[in-house]
């Protein structure tokens, strides 16, 4: 062992033994809040041994209502971000107070990818200045809305924790009803050689998988959350049908998917019907006056959408403008009949075994690229499948 890598295990170790109360315990979602985990398993994972008999929250109601509020996306200047991101969040609730107006009580809105900040290719330092804390200001005031209209709110948003100096995280939050946030869950992973001449800088749980893990434990790195309107997960993630397995394998009921930019229909439509779950997926509007892209952003606007447990279609949007996709979701009758995915794992337990990922996890642990072609220089350098 070299002296880098004797002082990096001490380092794990030191962290273990400072840490290990807490994730031994479940965890504080980012030293705050925490992870939604009941009915672990010996292993510290809510997979149950009876599917029938996954971990659940009592039901408010029979049938919950969800609207996927399919927004614009508009960027806000990184140099300047504060103004940008005070019009975002007064659009966001000018959007939800209409989509509560007409059409009767909705309990679930969930809106896209980036509501609050947008997207655009900006570097470390600009990030910094455009992320924001959770909870915070912008938190508070949709909080306010939860409360106002009694409702959950779930969206998506560039974040900072003090618990992570330096790094910039994707973060999917839930807001409950009484104002509390239910979910603030990182991104699992993203996506890598597919943009020409770069790759995203966002710190991912893979990124920093093991001193994750050791922070939180291991039941947060895919959290299901168990609420009165049913058990809820989140993801900004695409094309990634291990995630939603070990989503639905660990309760989840209704999986909470966004995008900003584009998706694949039959990615949601699966997710929903190999694992027998709902499916929601919101993408953004036409975005006028969106700096850098055309009004269609990148020509991948519109598409929201909601499916059940079949993978037909309940809801899908009409047009690629601003809108809400509404469906009733009978929860309490597809509880009564649900089971977690029969899964024959061990016909596919070898194969997973010998698997050797393209990139392994924790890259970020000892570096964090300052742009996004610093990033692709980085990952580059770090691709175990060389051609």
């Amino acid at each position: 062992m070299s002296r880098k890598q004797g002082k990096q295990a001490q380092a794990r170790l030191n962290r273990r033994a400072l840490l290990g109360a807490a994730a031994g315990a479940g965890a504080l979602l980012g030293g705050r809040m925490r992870a939604a985990s009941a009915g672990k398993a010996a292993g510290g994972v809510s997979v149950p041994e009876n599917g029938r008999r996954y971990a659940r929250a009592p039901l408010a109601k029979p049938v919950v209502t969800v609207s996927a509020v399919q927004s614009r996306v508009r960027a806000v200047d990184g140099d300047n971000p504060a103004p940008g991101i005070r019009a975002n969040l007064a659009h966001m609730l000018e959007l939800i107070d209409k989509a509560q107006f007409y059409g009767g009580h909705k309990d679930l809105l969930c809106f896209h990818e980036f509501p609050l900040q947008g997207w655009n290719p900006w570097d470390r330092k600009a990030l910094r200045r455009l992320a924001i804390e959770l909870p915070g200001p912008e938190t508070e005031a949709i909080a306010a809305k939860a409360r106002e209209h009694d409702c959950y709110i779930q969206f998506g948003a560039y974040a900072v924790d003090r618990d992570w100096p330096g790094h910039i995280l994707s973060i999917t939050s839930i807001i409950g009803p009484d104002g509390r946030l239910v979910a603030r869950d990182w991104k699992a992973r993203n996506i890598k050689g597919v943009f020409p001449g770069f790759e995203l800088l966002t710190t991912t749980i893979y990124n920093v998988l093991d001193r994750y893990i050791e922070m939180y434990g291991a039941d947060a790195v895919v959290p299901v959350h168990r609420t009165p309107i049913g058990n809820l997960a989140t993801s900004s993630t695409q094309l990634e049908p291990e995630l939603f397995r070990t989503m639905a394998l660990k309760g989840a009921e209704i999986i909470l998917r966004t995008a900003t930019g584009g998706f694949t229909p039959e990615d949601i439509q699966m997710c929903a019907r190999y694992n027998r779950v709902y499916a929601v997926i919101v993408n953004n509007a036409v975005s006028p006056d969106n700096p850098g892209f055309m009004d269609d952003a990148g020509g991948g606007a519109g598409g929201s959408a909601i499916y059940g447990p079949d993978g037909k279609a309940l809801a899908v949007a009409a047009s690629k403008f601003e809108q809400q996709v509404v469906a009733p979701i009978p929860i309490a009758d597809f509880r009564a009949r649900h089971a977690i995915p029969d899964v024959h794992w061990p016909l596919y337990a070898p194969a997973f075994a010998a698997y050797r990922p393209r990139y392994e996890p924790g890259l970020f642990e000892d570096y964090l690229p300052e742009s996004l072609a610093d990033a692709k220089r980085y990952l580059d350098g770090k691709d175990r499948w060389p051609a």
